[in-house]
């Protein structure tokens, strides 16, 4: 998975911005685990990218902040044993996570009344049925 990661319409990420970084991943493997470096870091400079429009950057870097050191976001694979499969995941997790950051503000909450008679209706269900539970009382007839 070679070229432009696309986050969200047609804004893409470069690969020129992307810096990989590849170690030896623990976990299954084998005698191959000793040799191959499967795990893999995906770096990304999100204060300091031109891909991505002022709007959605100062969004990300707000939405992010616990995430980034010095304005880099990292992200890790290592569930895989390629180390093809764990940059296809990184990229993907990558993409994921920036989509999600500067995705548009949900909506306000327009703040709706409840109908007046759907509350009287449930008041006098409420005394129906409290009438109901006071019929019910044992009561002493001699």
């Amino acid at each position: 998975m070679s070229g432009p990661y696309v986050i969200r319409g047609s804004v893409c990420l470069p690969e020129a911005e992307l810096v990989w970084r590849f170690s030896r991943s623990s976990g299954p493997g084998g005698q191959h685990v000793n040799t191959s470096d499967s795990q893999v870091e995906l770096r990304f400079d999100l204060a300091g990218t031109t891909a991505l429009p002022e709007v959605w950057k100062e969004r990300a870097l707000e939405r992010l902040a616990n995430r980034l050191v010095d304005g880099v976001i990292a992200v890790r694979s290592s569930e895989h044993r390629s180390q093809w499969r764990n940059r296809e995941t990184a990229a993907v997790r990558l993409t994921a996570l920036l989509a999600e950051a500067t995705a548009p503000p949900p909506r306000p909450r327009r703040p709706t009344r409840i109908p007046r008679g759907l509350n009287e209706r449930r008041l006098r269900e409420k005394k129906q049925r409290s009438e109901t539970k006071r019929n019910r009382q044992g009561r002493d007839w001699s």
